[in-house]
C-alpha cells in the first residue's frame, strides 16, 4: 500500500458580507433635506458603488421638452381662457428625493417660476414663448403626491389631486407637469381632466410611451432604464470577477468587458460620488416609437460568466417605473451576465418592509440596494457587518 495520499483539496476562501460587492441604485444615498451625498455609505467598502442617472441633467431635459413644445404651439389653443397667462399645476413625487427635486427645479427654471427652492409653495411668476408670443407663467399649485398609506410618487393621489385642481382652477389650467409618468397617467385618470390640456411626465414607461402615440400624453423623458439596469448588473459582475480601479466602471461601459459585452448608451462615471450615471433623452410624438416596450440593448449578449447569486431590494412593489420598466430589464440582463437574481420588494413607506427581507446574506455573493428613504443606507450596511 502506498504511503502517499491524495493532496487535500484547497478550501475556497470564505468572503465575509462586509467585503462583498454592494451597489446602491435608483435612490442615491443622501440627505433628504439638503441632498448631500452620504459619503459613509458610498465608501462602505472598496466594492461599493452607485448606479443611477443624471438627475440634474434630466430635470433640464424635461424643462426643455416643455419649452420646445410651447415654442411651436398655437397660443390661442394653449391659453384656454385668453388671459395672457399660462397656468400649470405640478405633481411632485417626493420633496425629499434628489430626483424629484431635480425635476421640479428643471421645470421651474425652464418656465421662469424658479425662486431658489423646490418647496411646493416657493415659486414666482415666470414667462415663456408660445408660438412666437410671450406669456406670463404661473404655477397655480404644486403638490407632493403622497398616498393615504404614506407612499410617495403615488398615482392615485395624483388622480385625486387632478380632480380637485380641475374643479378649483377650471380654464386657468393650461398645462400639467409631473415628476414622473405614474403620476401623469394618474392625472389622466381623473374623470374631469380637461380634454386636450398638454401633460408631461418623466420615465418613458411603456404605458406613457403608448399614451404619447395615442395623443394623450405630450412628452416624457427617458432615463435610459436599460442602461441603468444593465449598468447595475455590469458593476456587480465586474466586482465579482475581481476587477478593481477604473476597470470597474469602464469594462462593459466605455470598452467591452472580458465577455465582449458593452452597454450601448453613454454612462458617465463621477468619482466623487463613486457613481455611474445614464444620460437622459426627450420622448415626444416625433420619436416615441423607438422607445416602445421590448427594445433591449443589443450590446449585451449571453455570456459564459460563472453563476453568482445577488440579492436585490426594490423600495416599493407598486412603484410604476421600477416595477414596469426597471425590474423587467433586470430580469432580462441578469441571466445573460451569469447573475442569479433574488428580488425582494418593500411597500414604499416602511424601511422595515425591505430590511425584514434583507436576510440570509451569507447565501449571496453581492447585494444591490434600493432604499425606501435615501438616508437609510446605514440600516443595510449595519446588517452586512456580520
Amino acid at each position: 500500500m502506498s504511503m502517499l495520499s491524495a493532496a487535500p483539496k484547497a478550501k475556497a476562501k470564505k468572503v465575509l458580507n462586509k467585503d462583498k460587492p454592494l451597489v446602491f441604485f435608483n435612490r442615491q444615498p443622501s440627505d433628504p433635506t439638503t441632498g448631500a451625498i452620504d459619503t459613509s455609505a458610498i465608501k462602505w467598502n472598496d466594492k461599493t458603488y452607485y448606479v443611477g442617472f443624471d438627475a440634474a441633467g434630466g430635470g433640464a431635459v424635461q424643462g426643455k421638452l416643455i419649452t420646445d413644445f410651447l415654442a411651436s404651439a398655437d397660443p390661442a389653443k394653449i391659453d384656454r381662457n385668453g388671459d395672457g397667462t399660462i397656468g400649470y399645476v405640478l405633481c411632485i413625487g417626493d420633496v425629499g428625493h434628489n430626483d424629484s427635486k431635480a425635476r421640479t427645479e428643471g421645470i421651474r427654471k425652464a418656465l421662469g417660476t424658479w425662486n431658489g427652492s423646490t418647496d411646493p409653495t416657493v415659486k414666482k411668476e415666470g414667462s415663456v414663448t408660445v408660438g412666437g408670443k410671450k406669456f406670463k407663467v404661473v404655477e397655480l399649485e404644486g403638490k407632493a403626491m403622497t398616498g393615504t398609506d404614506g407612499s410617495t410618487w403615488n398615482a392615485n393621489a395624483a388622480t385625486e389631486a387632478m380632480g380637485g385642481w380641475a374643479t378649483k382652477f377650471g380654464k386657468a389650467i393650461d398645462m400639467v407637469v409631473s415628476n414622473n409618468d405614474g403620476m401623469a397617467m394618474g392625472c389622466l385618470q381623473a374623470s374631469n381632466y380637461p380634454a386636450g390640456v398638454p401633460i408631461f411626465g418623466y420615465d418613458a414607461n411603456a404605458d406613457a410611451v403608448e399614451a404619447i402615440g395615442a395623443g394623450k400624453l405630450f412628452g416624457t423623458v427617458s432615463q435610459n432604464v436599460d442602461a441603468q439596469a444593465a449598468g447595475t448588473l455590469q458593476v456587480i459582475r465586474n466586482l465579482l470577477d475581481g476587477l478593481t480601479g477604473a476597470d470597474v466602471y469602464t469594462k462593459g461601459f466605455s470598452v467591452p468587458d472580458q465577455y465582449g459585452n458593452k452597454i450601448t448608451p453613454e454612462v458617465q462615471y463621477k468619482a466623487d460620488q463613486r457613481g455611474l450615471f445614464a444620460l437622459n433623452g426627450p420622448v415626444d410624438p416625433s420619436n416615441w416609437k423607438s422607445y416602445t416596450e421590448g427594445n433591449r440593448d443589443a450590446g449585451i449578449k449571453k455570456t459564459n460568466a460563472p453563476k453568482k447569486k445577488v440579492l436585490l431590494t426594490i423600495y416599493n412593489s407598486a412603484d410604476n417605473f421600477l416595477s414596469s420598466s426597471y425590474l423587467p430589464a433586470l430580469r432580462y440582463y441578469a441571466p445573460l451576465m451569469g447573475i442569479d437574481l433574488t428580488v425582494v420588494q418593500g411597500d414604499g413607506q416602511s424601511e422595515a418592509s425591505c430590511l425584514d427581507k434583507f436576510t440570509n446574506l451569507k447565501n449571496f455573493d453581492a447585494f444591490a440596494v434600493n432604499m425606501v428613504k435615501t438616508n437609510s443606507a446605514a440600516d443595510y450596511t449595519d446588517k452586512l457587518k456580520y
